[in-house]
């Protein structure tokens, strides 16, 4: 699924134009990656947590000129599902059957 085709389904089942579930989806996007950058992990109950994870310190290897080079610590964004979107996903019994 796209975001043309999420924008499109949510608008229909909430009747709201498209334009503004639109908005409505870019303001998150973009709030959510603000807060991120910022440090400040997103809790959505039911759904999961956008988080900031960090990541040590580790020796790499440049493959072409075969040294090893330092890799510093760094921050990446992750998403963590809560249990109840988890269960949900794995009880689904068309994506077991391979439908």
């Amino acid at each position: 699924m796209r975001k043309a085709d999420l924008v499109a389904m949510i608008s229909e089942k909430t009747g709201v134009p498209k334009v503004d579930v639109l908005v409505t989806l870019e303001t998150f996007f973009k709030e959510v990656k603000n807060s991120l950058a910022e440090g400040q992990n997103v809790y959505v109950r039911g759904f999961g947590s956008f988080i900031v994870k960090k990541r040590a310190k580790k020796i790499g290897r440049h493959i072409k000129k075969n040294i090893a080079i330092e890799i510093p610590e760094h921050y990446i964004p992750a998403f963590k599902p809560a249990k109840i979107f988890i269960d949900q996903v794995k009880s689904n019994s068309d994506l077991i059957e391979g439908k």
